[in-house]
């Protein structure tokens, strides 16, 4: 089972200078254009086909695509695995917002 965080309680630990590993599933374009500070990219297809090669299960992961949609499935698929991961509700489009 994955949880989810709002961008209002990410910002927050953002600012608190916590060290989070925050994945942008988006493609590199949508990325390069922007995305949230100190994110990674690793696109959906990647990440979903070889989860291993870009996690550790002993982390925990915070997910976001561009609406939060395709974020909240990758966590659930993810979770299954048995990755710490967390979808990140609205996405980047809450984080512009917000």
């Amino acid at each position: 089972m994955y949880n989810s965080i709002s961008i209002t309680d990410l910002k927050r630990l953002q600012s608190q200078n916590r060290r989070l590993m925050i994945i942008d599933i988006r493609d590199k374009y949508q990325f390069l254009l922007e995305h949230i500070p100190l994110a990674s990219n690793i696109p959906m297809n990647f990440l979903l086909i070889q989860p291993e090669q870009y996690l550790d299960k002993n982390n925990t992961y915070y997910i976001y695509c561009e609406y939060g949609s395709r974020s909240k499935r990758v966590s659930e698929e993810l979770s299954k695995l048995g990755y710490k991961v967390i979808n990140v509700d609205g996405g980047y489009q809450a984080y512009k917002l917000g």
